[in-house]
């Protein structure tokens, strides 16, 4: 049986990598449905398990990671996502949650359709547009003003009726009409290049052209949807900013609607459902926010989705196709990661031919066979799920599938730990382990070797040039100059690009090591909290704990990790390239009046589900546990919670009510 610690690390693997497909490569390949199930069933796991939380975790997150192509900017305010509702219960959990936050005061409630575009940001200055970006990660997006000048939707001054505010940030989505996705997928065609996947990746292609001609030539369009920062512009509501934003040219839905029952809002959300095949633009959803801005600020936002508004996103699209294959692969780790090879099928626009399958459990549970006609679910731009066989089955099914007894590259029999849902391949040597690392290595979250890409590296690898990641840095321009495909400037560029990697900040080179459950919040944790690389592999696993954000069970892992022999020589030997192996040593102590305290939580609360307390007890400074031990500062119990209450007071741990954490956070 697959460990919890295991499976939070595969959910936060399985979103990272969906992430980054999704915001920085514009090539989606999981469907909304699955991904928002893996969001959930990790905040589930990290619900019931606070201190399996940490920082890198998708959770805690805004977005995903901006590109390099344009040069990047900072936001003036972060731009959050949204958290989902995929039906009316859950929607009526989130009315309930904000009416309690809000103490039973009246709010009015705002709806508009949720365009499947891209998410932009607009600065004015003095009535000017100065600045257009891209969302990128919510914090660090890319600046594409000259392209979005070609947008004809997007007003280039706010026009002269009166004194214009000194700046305003207008967000919107643009986007690519379905009549318009269709004419620039023909030209594609016409021209011999693929076709878009769908209309939001070529709103993404179309906007990200070095060329802003190129830009000019698609019929890009606007929706603007909320004001950011801003300053000279007064205004108390969402509801008074669209309003605003219309006033000022800006392209507004005129479907928007301000509901002061959360039941008319949820009407119009199905309304909006049911018009979807109707409408001449792609939408995934229906947004409602909370329209009074002091309200949004006193619900505040939680990680990455604020608590004043929510998308209500509509049924995954499904079809039924033939299941030709069930291949594998091998990752970076060693583990074997199963997936399924499709008759080609269209599915909410997108052509479909692969899709992954998780493990050998699952598919058995599914009871998933090669030959199968299977049901395909698929929503938004991510990868697609095979649900299970369809009803109907023609002729006789194929044998259960099981997992291949040795590794499908290197032929070594293959592993699987007890209480594990994955298979292994033991050896470190695996050629597609080691590439997989590799790929990470120059990766650009982690070294960011601009030029050196997954096929460079394979070819690196072919041609026995590379195995591990410090052979990158015995490369030489005449090696390169060998390779089918280089000339001089492309082999001189490759090699200044190594050279300039050498540079990355010390947490980088951490992350860039592939360490098991080190993804770059942890990496640069530890750089904070250790400053230098021998001091981190000096370090016991109870060190290690130490640091914020790192539980034990990572620690184990770093600590681990640093003891193999083979790990140690590349770490020497990657100091001995000359890559930074210390850094500025930065800690941040925790504000609030609970500032220091451990907290454990059992039992049902009035005022809270599991994972709001959580999340309110960090929000005032404390740290929150899953298991009672001496450091433990305060028991929160609400009704039930036997066992934890008696080992409480066993340890003579303070066990405390809701009412009595008010008044310990009153003052």
């Amino acid at each position: 049986m697959v460990t919890t610690e295991a499976r939070v690390a595969e959910l936060r693997r399985l979103i990272d990598d969906a992430n980054h497909r999704y915001h920085v490569l514009d090539a989606p390949t999981v469907d909304d449905g699955e991904y928002d199930g893996w969001v959930r069933e990790l905040r589930g796991l990290e619900e019931e398990h606070p201190d399996l939380v940490t920082p890198e975790s998708p959770t805690q997150r805004v977005g995903g990671t901006p590109s390099t192509q344009f040069a990047q900017v900072e936001h003036p305010q972060p731009m959050l996502s949204l958290a989902n509702a995929r039906s009316d219960d859950e929607y009526r959990a989130w009315v309930e949650r904000v009416r309690k936050l809000l103490d039973g005061e009246p709010f009015q409630l705002v709806t508009e359709p949720k365009i499947d575009g891209l998410a932009i940001s607009l600065i004015y200055e003095r009535g000017v547009f100065v600045r257009g970006a891209t969302r990128g990660n919510g914090v660090i997006g890319e600046d594409v003003t000259a392209n979005l000048r070609t947008v004809r939707a997007i007003p280039l001054g706010l026009g002269d009726d009166g004194e214009p505010p000194a700046v305003v940030e207008v967000r919107g989505e643009v986007y690519l009409p379905l009549q318009g996705f269709a004419r620039v997928n023909e030209e594609q065609v016409a021209a011999g290049a693929k076709p878009f996947m769908n209309p939001r990746n070529s709103a993404a292609g179309s906007l990200r052209q070095k060329d802003p001609s190129v830009t000019a030539r698609r019929p890009l369009s606007l929706w603007a949807y909320a004001i950011g920062h801003s300053k000279g512009l007064e205004l108390r509501s969402h509801w008074e900013a669209l309003e605003w934003m219309r006033a000022h040219r800006f392209p507004v839905s005129p479907d928007v609607r301000l509901h002061d029952d959360p039941d008319e809002a949820l009407a119009a959300c199905h309304e909006w459902e049911q018009r979807r095949g109707e409408l001449p633009f792609d939408v995934d959803g229906a947004v409602v926010k909370v329209s009074s801005f002091d309200q949004q600020r006193r619900l505040g936002s939680v990680g990455r989705d604020p608590r004043w508004a929510v998308a209500f996103k509509f049924p995954p699209t499904t079809a039924i196709t033939t299941l030709l294959h069930i291949g594998v692969n091998v990752g970076r780790t060693g583990a074997l990661n199963p997936y399924a090879v499709l008759e080609p099928v269209m599915v909410g626009g997108v052509t479909v031919s692969l899709a992954t399958l998780h493990n050998e459990d699952d598919i058995r549970r599914k009871d998933i066979r090669e030959g199968d006609r299977v049901i395909l679910q698929r929503a938004g731009d991510v990868i697609p799920q095979v649900v299970g066989p369809a009803p109907e089955q023609t002729g006789k099914r194929g044998p259960v599938w099981s997992m291949p007894e040795r590794c499908p590259v290197c032929d070594t029999p293959v592993v699987r730990a007890e209480g594990e849902v994955r298979h292994y391949c033991p050896n470190r040597a695996c050629p597609s382990r080691g590439l997989e690392g590799l790929k990470h290595f120059v990766s650009r979250g982690a070294m960011d070797i601009d030029g050196v890409g997954e096929k460079l590296v394979a070819k690196l690898v072919q041609e026995g040039l590379v195995a591990q990641p410090q052979d990158i840095y015995k490369l030489t321009l005449e090696q390169l100059l060998d390779l089918e495909g280089f000339q001089q400037r492309s082999a001189e560029n490759v090699i200044a690009a190594i050279e300039t990697s050498k540079a990355q900040p010390f947490g980088r080179v951490l992350f860039a090591l592939g360490i098991t459950h080190v993804g770059s919040v942890t990496a640069q944790a530890l750089a904070d909290g250790f400053g230098a690389m021998d001091a981190l592999r000096s370090a016991t696993p109870e060190e290690i704990a130490e640091v914020e954000g790192v539980g034990p069970v990572i620690a184990e892992q770093v600590a681990g990790w640093f003891l193999d022999p083979e790990h140690a020589h590349i770490v020497d030997e990657l100091a001995a390239a000359g890559l930074r192996m210390e850094g500025p040593r930065r800690a941040q102590a925790p504000v609030g009046p609970l500032a220091g305290k451990t907290f454990v939580v059992t039992g049902s609360l009035d005022g809270f589900t599991r994972e709001s307390i959580a999340e309110h007890l960090a929000g005032l400074g404390a740290k929150v546990t899953n298991t009672i031990s001496a450091n433990t500062d305060y028991l929160l119990a609400g009704t039930g919670g036997g066992s934890k209450r008696a080992k409480a007071e066993e340890l003579g741990v303070p066990v405390i009510s809701e009412a009595d954490l008010e008044r310990l956070t009153a003052g």
